[in-house]
């Protein structure tokens, strides 16, 4: 005891060691604290045990190694020292902090054991930048996996073809048309063709054709100057001047008017423009990529949109697969908004339900991407528990799926029916009124059914 005291009374030894960033602990063989320099008493929070008063080191420094065969103090008795040894210490606040230990033995002047040292450093920034790279390199296996281009996910053979052309058009200057239903992704692959394209560090600008009236269109497309109309007070860049040097998304194109597509046809073949209520010429370098959910062949062949402007936007056209035609890539969007609602929401939901994956894969989704990323919202918003059930989803979604079901021979029409009627009454609270409202049934039928397949609810 004579040396270990010696240290934790020595005040030049205390300051030594206090000047440490690591910290530093001595123990004697009955394991109690006889030291704890400045940086150990930070990293647990603690004060620095009175002179007079030696506290158990499993009380001070409580870590899963204590009272194990890993114990530090228990290998030193075994002539062993410890080195760069990772264990969990926990904090005075209840933090449970990785630590490497290195330790040595406190020797007598005969050379008897008496005590041991320990320095500890605290490991948490080290690991935390090793989950990130390890985080980081398993993102690159996904994308690679997943065939991904941006955000974008996808590895049917459909998205497969397209992501393959993307980058050679994302570095060409082409005008590009992307054609799909509503909800499809049209603007996420219009702002990959933009990040990945040589225009990246210029502005991308998105104007939706379909939400602005024809006069507001002009002049958000073209700008206007003061006094071309009432209310113009000051001049007004248009949105082809404020995507000088990048891309400029035309969504909703089939919307515009006869004349407004005029003008745009003078922008595309001339790259000139003239604000409303000026004869002034302004140049402009801008690369578009146009949208649009209509059949604008159709469109042309009614006289409801330009021929020549067809063409000209038509240089290289896109054309997006609803939902519907890629069901494979069902499992990798839904694994894609779990990760992202699990990161806005604070959650921890690792999965779904085979049944809920089943309904998922089966449903046609008419409103496409945007409708499964709102499905997945959902269920995010109604599941308090680790894995998305069945009953979590929409109940357009539940319905749908018990009346397109294809149910395996194995299952027998009672089997089928008892489930039905089990979901009903949970659903309802075991309201029998209600219950039989949705099953289509009577009450009366319903508490016979009830009784045949002796149905109980459950406390």
């Amino acid at each position: 005891m004579a040396e270990a005291e010696s240290l934790s009374r020595s005040s030049g030894a205390e300051t030594i060691l206090d000047c440490i960033s690591d910290g530093v602990i001595t123990i004697d063989l009955d394991k109690r604290v006889t030291f704890l320099n400045r940086a150990m008493q930070t990293m647990l929070g603690y004060d620095v045990p009175d002179s007079g008063r030696l506290l158990a080191c499993d009380v001070l420094i409580q870590s899963n190694i204590c009272s194990s065969q890993d114990c530090v103090l228990e290998r030193a008795l075994r002539g062993e020292r410890v080195s760069n040894f990772e264990a969990m210490v926990r904090r005075r606040d209840g933090i449970q902090m990785p630590v490497s230990i290195n330790t040595d033995f406190l020797l007598d002047k005969e050379g008897k054991l008496i005590g041991l040292i320990e320095v500890i450093r605290d490991i948490s920034l080290a690991r935390e930048l090793c989950a990130k790279t390890a985080e980081v390199s398993e993102l690159k296996h996904r994308l690679g996996e997943q065939v991904q281009f941006d955000h974008i996910v996808g590895r049917s053979r459909l998205m497969q073809n397209i992501f393959a052309k993307l980058p050679a058009i994302a570095a060409s200057k082409s005008t590009v048309l992307i054609t799909g239903e509503s909800g499809t992704g049209k603007e996420l692959i219009a702002y990959a063709l933009h990040a990945h394209s040589p225009r990246k560090h210029a502005p991308f600008v998105v104007v939706n054709g379909s939400s602005l009236s024809e006069g507001v269109l002009e002049s958000e497309l073209f700008g206007h100057v003061k006094g071309a109309f009432t209310d113009a007070y000051v001049d007004k860049p248009g949105r082809f001047e404020i995507a000088n040097g990048g891309t400029i998304f035309l969504d909703e194109i089939g919307e515009m008017s006869l004349a407004t597509q005029v003008k745009l046809l003078g922008v595309l073949e001339r790259g000139r423009l003239e604000r409303v209520g000026s004869n002034e010429t302004i140049s402009v370098d801008v690369r578009i990529v146009a949208a649009t959910n209509r059949n604008l062949e159709a469109a042309v062949q009614e006289g409801r949109f330009r021929e020549d402007l067809y063409y000209r936007i038509r240089v290289i056209p896109i054309v997006l697969p609803p939902l519907r035609d890629r069901a494979d890539d069902i499992p990798l969007l839904v694994n894609h908004y779990r990760e992202k609602f699990n990161r806005e929401m604070g959650k921890h939901i690792g999965g779904l339900s085979p049944q809920s994956l089943t309904a998922l894969e089966q449903y046609p989704f008419p409103g496409n991407i945007r409708e499964l990323q709102n499905v997945m919202e959902h269920a995010f918003v109604c599941c308090e528990e680790p894995t998305i059930q069945f009953e979590h989803l929409p109940d357009d979604l539940q319905r749908y799926y018990w009346e397109h079901r294809e149910w395996n021979d194995t299952e027998s029409l009672q089997a089928i029916e008892r489930q039905a009627i089990c979901r009903a009454l949970d659903k309802s609270g075991w309201h029998f009124k209600e219950a039989s409202q949705q099953l289509g049934i009577g009450r009366s039928t319903l508490w016979r059914k009830v009784k045949q397949f002796d149905i109980k609810q459950e406390l």
